[in-house]
């Protein structure tokens, strides 16, 4: 048999031509998002005045199965995508299993990540829409890079609110954005008035990605010219990132691989997302059977220890209500250093397939994720982001199991972007000074609390 390569490369004309939207296979439809003051479905007139006008029509489309991705999109991926499948010899010999172990590599980018496929798209319908620019919020710095790339490309205006502790953790993450022309600012902030809510009621708060999403909203929805975009959680990012699943299936079927296991980190969802898609659609059609595993900080659990609720998608409490795997829009997690997984709650597509039982979630401890990211950029070569490593942990856990038991299961994880501009956390792990924060029952049971009553 034919050896597989180290690196599968799809060509050009192997690119797919259109995302696939997983909605269309599934049963139970995601649960529509909410007006937070009626409490009744949002329509697509409500929706346009936060969001771009096509963009909102790929949010509430339920039913197309594939959605054609216009040339010009096509084009820039080009730039990057295809993007490699590796199948990861070395880390297979290290650790003496039986297991085929294979990762989707999305850092082959200068934004260092898997957010310029959806940040090239929404960029490219705000110019579209004839748009002055857009605003947005940012974790560890990888979505506002991405976005603020996008921007420039299309001569939009970037307006970017960053996580403050990662604001003041990733500096040169900050430089990247501003050198492509973007504006950025640390959320909270008092630039707006939820900003200064929001710091009025946690004094010296570090921040969350909730934070920075209301912040975002609001400077968009009192701007003329300008409309939000966000980097996670919502439908229309997952079909945008749906090209990496699309083509790491690809690849493997080139091969005649089937793989046993899917394993992605999980925050809001989007890689998650983007990673399962195809594998997730044969899986409601009947077609194949997988063991999806989403990863997750131990620190902001939203799918092993979240309530199934509608929630607000920020803390400031002025966007749609979703219903969601959340911790409660008012939980504002602990500075771990995976700040794009530091979000509440959890995309409403994966929250319906997770209930509904067709994929599972672990949660991991910080310092043991930064022990399996450091294991594998050695043996690897590929200094591997803090949300990345979460998915590289599971998967040589997977693979130990396999170890034990003799079995040659096949494992594909998402490496979703390098960790270059996180070195401070890998310092902090060196040094020791890396902890296991993990919220109480008590602290869970607060922000629960406050989750939205809907009749």
């Amino acid at each position: 048999m034919e050896k597989i390569p180290y690196k599968i490369y799809l060509n050009e004309t192997e690119m797919p031509t259109a995302w696939y939207n997983v909605r269309s296979d599934m049963k139970n439809k995601p649960a529509p998002l909410l007006n937070p003051g009626t409490h009744q479905p949002m329509t697509a007139e409500e929706l346009a005045s936060v969001f771009c006008e096509e963009l909102v029509a790929q949010e509430l489309d339920n039913d197309t199965p594939y959605i054609e991705i216009p040339e010009e999109i096509r084009n820039f991926y080009k730039m990057y995508r295809p993007s490699p499948l590796v199948r990861a010899y070395c880390l297979e010999e290290k650790l003496g299993t039986p297991a085929k172990i294979y990762y989707k590599f999305e850092g082959n980018n200068t934004s260092g990540s898997h957010k310029l496929n959806s940040a090239i798209a929404q960029a490219y319908y705000a110019k579209k829409q004839g748009l002055k620019g857009v605003t947005t919020e940012t974790g560890a710095g990888q979505w506002g890079t991405a976005l603020s790339m996008a921007c420039s490309y299309f001569g939009l205006d970037c307006k970017v609110y960053m996580v403050k502790v990662s604001y003041e953790q990733k500096p040169f993450r900050r430089e990247v954005m501003r050198t492509y022309g973007a504006s950025v600012t640390p959320s909270p902030s008092n630039t707006t008035n939820v900003g200064r809510k929001i710091l009025e009621q946690f004094p010296g708060t570090t921040g969350s990605l909730g934070c920075a999403i209301s912040e975002a909203v609001e400077v968009a929805v009192s701007s003329e010219g300008y409309r939000y975009v966000l980097g996670s959680v919502l439908n229309q990012v997952l079909l945008h990132q749906s090209v990496i699943g699309l083509e790491t299936k690809a690849a493997l079927d080139k091969y005649g691989i089937k793989p046993d296991m899917i394993i992605g980190c999980a925050g809001g969802g989007s890689n998650l997302g983007g990673l399962i898609a195809p594998f997730m659609g044969q899986k409601l059609r009947g077609e194949a059977d997988y063991d999806i595993v989403a990863v997750e900080p131990a620190s902001c659990p939203s799918f092993t220890r979240g309530k199934y609720a509608y929630d607000f998608c920020d803390t400031g409490m002025v966007c749609p209500l979703a219903k969601m795997y959340t911790l409660g829009s008012g939980f504002i997690p602990a500075p771990n250093h995976a700040g794009g997984l530091r979000y509440h709650g959890m995309s409403s597509t994966l929250s319906q397939l997770y209930d509904d039982g067709y994929m599972r979630a672990v949660a991991v401890p910080q310092t043991e994720v930064f022990e399996a990211a450091e294991q594998f950029a050695r043996i690897e070569g590929i200094l591997p982001a803090p949300e990345s490593s979460h998915a590289i942990k599971v998967a040589i856990d997977e693979a130990l199991k396999c170890k034990e038991t003799g079995e040659e299961k096949t494992i594909v994880f998402g490496l979703t972007g390098t960790g270059y501009f996180d070195m401070v956390a890998y310092e902090q792990f060196h040094d020791g000074k890396m902890d296991d924060y993990i919220p109480t029952d008590e602290e869970l049971a607060k922000s629960f609390a406050g989750l939205p009553v809907i009749d």
